[in-house]
């Protein structure tokens, strides 16, 4: 009998140990609660974000509640329910019961999160900035070791007036988030009505702001601070809040949106030549999201009129969709911009394939007659 009780109390380290082990690390994610009808009245959160971060965190084994100032149902902007990622969310009843019942943040007990992540969306802007309880969640997360404090796009908004000993807490700090060339092309709808441009805010509090090209992944850790760029900045983000809170992030499949942003940035980059590219698509056209490249050569036009390289760059990216997207608006932009880096024949070329379609005749011919 005393040799058996002497054996138990040998094992206890080893039990309790694996005990602890076992014990789920818990990430508080906070959205606004500011949006009202999809959107069209107010601002809400981003579902894309939302969906993409709480799969990765779901999948990695972490526990997950939701938070938001107010507590109750919150209202995300208008999505896209086809997204794989959204199907994927709007067919789990748990984590879609957490968004009808999200936590009031002046009922969460900090001590009980090794991390926040904070879902942007441009309604973080209105309330997030100015909640006390939330300000309180990220002080504490703040004061305390080996945790994680992170967000995405808009969500940095939440840090930018908290203070500790009467100092901004990102003053120094690398941080990312929806920078102003992203404003200024996508956001036109409520930046004018944006308490402050978060870019510019960022930088006032002390912040070291780091950006990439416009809507491409970026990912900035920076002491305890995870911080994503944009809605393509998701996943990898939340992967960094995994991986910084000591675990390895399971391996998954690339989304055909986020592989196409990924194509992108190498393409950019000048990782990838374009004789890739084209081969690229021809193989694996299915595992694209071939619009996506489209509208980004698009608005990579339309943000790049006084820099000749970028234009170039813009007209590559649409160039690569040609084989497999047909938009008459985008080929009138396509011939306009070859006429302004004096690729004329091109121009032409393109003009009177519109006009031989029927399509935009008089914006074409009016173009055929600058040319000559």
């Amino acid at each position: 009998m005393k040799n058996a009780l002497l054996s138990i109390i040998c094992l206890l380290p080893f039990v309790l140990f694996s005990q602890a082990t076992d014990i789920k690390k818990k990430v508080l994610m906070v959205v606004s609660s500011y949006g009202k009808d999809m959107g069209l009245v107010r601002p809400g959160y981003e579902f894309d974000e939302f969906s993409q971060a709480y799969l990765i965190f779901k999948n990695n084994n972490l526990s997950i509640d939701v938070a938001s100032p107010k507590g109750g149902r919150v209202e995300p902007d208008q999505y896209n329910k086809d997204k794989p990622y959204n199907k994927i969310l709007l067919e789990d009843k748990y984590a879609l019961s957490l968004l009808e019942n999200t936590k009031a943040t002046a009922t969460i007990n900090a001590d009980n999160y090794n991390a926040i992540y904070v879902v942007g969306g441009k309604g973080a802007m209105f309330d997030l900035p100015y909640d006390p309880s939330l300000q309180e969640i990220v002080l504490n997360l703040y004061q305390r070791d080996n945790t994680v404090i992170s967000s995405v796009c808009h969500g940095p908004a939440a840090f930018v007036n908290i203070l500790y000993n009467d100092q901004y807490i990102i003053d120094g700090v690398a941080l990312t988030g929806f920078c102003n060339t992203e404003e200024e092309l996508f956001g036109k709808k409520w930046v004018r009505e944006f308490p402050f441009s978060l870019e510019t805010k960022l930088k006032a509090r002390g912040a070291i702001f780091k950006q990439t090209d416009f809507m491409l992944s970026k990912v900035v850790v920076s002491g305890k601070f995870v911080t994503g760029q944009n809605p393509f900045s998701t996943t990898r983000s939340a992967e960094a809040v995994v991986e910084s809170l000591g675990l390895k992030p399971v391996k998954r499949a690339l989304y055909n949106d986020e592989r196409s942003a990924y194509f992108i940035q190498d393409i950019l980059d000048k990782a990838k030549t374009i004789a890739w590219a084209e081969m690229e698509l021809a193989k694996n056209e299915a595992k694209y999201d071939i619009q996506l490249i489209a509208a980004y050569g698009y608005y990579k036009i339309l943000a790049s009129t006084e820099n000749r390289e970028d234009l170039i760059k813009g007209v590559e990216l649409v160039e690569l969709t040609l084989p497999y997207f047909f938009n008459e608006n985008l080929l009138l932009l396509l011939a306009k911009t070859h006429a302004s880096l004096d690729n004329k024949e091109k121009a032409r070329h393109i003009a009177n394939e519109l006009i031989a379609k029927n399509l935009l005749e008089e914006a074409s011919e009016k173009l055929l007659e600058e040319l000559n």
